[in-house]
């Protein structure tokens, strides 16, 4: 997760998740930066980063918030990408150069088995152009000094992907997906079993799960916003225990709380088949994530600190 935890005077501890929503031209970690100035928050990272030439939602986490942003890295995700037929790049989006240019001479047919082929587990090879390490290296910083390495092929869930409008050239697709999926190699892999090529000129992403209705905020809203001061700001945060709608949630009695959070394990008659839990108070105070142990009692996972 992107980081930004230097504290300036008169910034704050400050809990949540804001949904943002990344403009194009900056890099994630800009935006991260900007955003924290906006609420003036102590700690913040992001999670899943945006390319600069990509908008769309960034999930950022507000202080304790950044102890869960994991159960966000590891969401599915939707993004509206355009795909150019007819040319490929050496970045497989509209920053490289061009490494080729073919003659587009599709159907909405072939669109229709294409797409349909590469829906379900399949199988990438991630992109010299991306983020992730080599021997401590980026691939990228790799790439752009000519080299390329071996990267192994990984399994991502494509569920669904689907065409929005085609013009002859530009393929707009909605796509839901896995994490860890590039949507530059699925348009390379589009353009690729075309015959035409293909590379990404838009990528939008429109949700990160869980929020599939929750709307993300701009830079302009926000700085509008922070004109009438944070606390109209902070009522755009989403509370932390959000990003775990996925674990069953358990209500703990006062005296579990403070036994919790001094690292004991407690018994807890209620506790739903999981192996972790979402721990609420009775105040309704989210305490953290807990995991139940072979014998049954509750041990805490990860908690919150409220001893600021």
């Amino acid at each position: 997760m992107g980081r930004g935890s230097s504290k300036p005077a008169g910034f704050r501890d400050v809990d949540g998740i804001l949904l943002l929503n990344k403009p194009l031209g900056i890099t994630s970690n800009k935006a991260l930066q900007m955003a924290r100035h906006l609420f003036k928050a102590n700690k913040g990272g992001h999670t899943g980063s945006l390319d600069p030439l990509a908008s769309g939602m960034l999930p950022i986490c507000f202080g304790e918030a950044a102890k869960f942003s994991s159960y966000l890295l590891d969401a599915s995700k939707s993004y509206r990408a355009i795909c150019h037929l007819g040319k490929t790049t050496s970045t497989g989006d509209a920053e490289g150069e061009i490494t080729s240019e073919s003659t587009v001479n599709v159907t909405e047919a072939d669109i229709t088995a294409v797409l349909k082929s590469l829906t379900g587990s399949i199988q990438q090879i991630p992109p010299m152009y991306s983020a992730l390490k080599h021997k401590g290296q980026p691939l990228y910083r790799l790439a752009r000094k000519g080299k390329e390495v071996e990267r192994a092929a990984r399994t991502v869930e494509i569920y669904k992907l689907a065409q929005l409008s085609f013009d002859g050239f530009q393929l707009e697709i909605d796509v839901h997906c896995s994490k860890g999926t590039y949507i530059r190699t699925i348009a390379e892999d589009i353009g690729s079993a075309l015959g035409c090529g293909a590379f990404v000129s838009l990528l939008d992403r429109k949700a990160v799960h869980p929020y599939w209705q929750e709307p993300s905020y701009t830079l302009d809203y926000l700085t509008e916003l922070a004109e009438q001061g944070l606390d109209v700001l902070d009522q755009c945060l989403l509370p932390v225990k959000s990003a775990l709608t996925d674990l069953p949630e358990l209500i703990i009695d006062t005296t579990a709380v403070d036994l919790l959070k001094n690292g004991v394990a407690v018994e807890a008659h209620n506790a739903k088949h999981s192996s972790l839990l979402s721990l609420v108070a009775e105040s309704g105070e989210f305490i953290g994530i807990g995991k139940i142990l072979p014998n049954g009692l509750i041990a805490p996972k990860r908690l919150m600190n409220t001893a600021r």
